[in-house]
């Protein structure tokens, strides 16, 4: 069909026309529907540190059995606790690393076939000492029990300042999860491209604390001097896990 018969034709251009929207919008559908986002792949990596713990933090304090007024328990306890921080602070232990973690003072009674029996006042005080040298633990116990205490609670071992051991696990961290990230690159035939997406959890570890003593020490190291038993710290973990997204090429 020639121009000459398409114009005097006129009912043909509609139909010419619509076949030529048809098509635009096919084809433009066609290239709208392909994804032309590069293929990425995530890959996670673990890095962990082992650490000697450098603060150690003791758990002591004085109980005074039954007495018989409040007053009487209060001044006992105040006398025996005094010694043992001032027993605490001659080695060189700074003040504001003593702190008292309880206190309390409670009425004491027996019980006898539902009966109540007043028997006194009871009083209580227990301190948490950080201690910056381990090597001082076992001297800081003995120092405490010498000048008092008569209780013990529990010991715990932290890290100071972990974040320089942080910074070394997440290092071995990201060089995991590169090496896995070329590793599955090449079974899939392609090459690591840029890095489009980085993530870190982990690099928490929760301080190590253990019944040291957890007993009545007045009849067996309180007094007399006698040398606490060694109280090992071990070591801690500190784990850094991250999540890397790459292109592939």
């Amino acid at each position: 069909m020639d121009n000459n018969t398409c114009m005097r034709h006129p009912v043909w251009l509609p139909i010419i026309l619509a076949l030529i929207v048809g098509g635009l919008y096919i084809t433009g559908k066609y290239i709208e529907s392909q994804d032309l986002r590069p293929v990425t792949i995530s890959v996670n990596g673990e890095g962990k540190i082992m650490a000697v713990p450098d603060i150690a933090e003791l758990s002591f304090g004085v109980q005074t059995g039954r007495q018989e007024t409040a007053e009487k328990a209060m001044e006992i306890l105040t006398n025996k606790m005094t010694a043992v921080f001032d027993a605490v602070k001659a080695l060189d232990i700074d003040e504001k690393d003593i702190m008292t973690q309880s206190l309390s003072l409670n009425p004491s009674y027996d019980w006898d076939e539902g009966k109540r029996t007043d028997e006194g006042f009871e009083a209580n005080q227990n301190l948490r000492v950080k201690i910056r040298d381990l090597d001082q633990m076992s001297a800081v116990l003995s120092a405490a029990t010498s000048a008092g205490a008569n209780q013990a609670g529990s010991v715990g071992f932290t890290i100071d300042d972990p974040e320089e051991l942080r910074a070394q696990a997440r290092e071995k961290a990201i060089k995991n999860a590169e090496e896995k990230a070329q590793a599955l690159a090449a079974q899939l035939g392609k090459s690591v491209g840029k890095l489009k997406g980085f993530n870190e959890g982990g690099g928490y570890y929760e301080p190590r604390y253990e019944k040291a003593m957890a007993m009545d020490m007045a009849g067996g190291m309180g007094g007399g001097g006698q040398v606490a038993p060694p109280i090992p710290a071990g070591e801690q973990e500190i784990n850094v896990t991250v999540s890397l997204v790459y292109e592939l090429k």
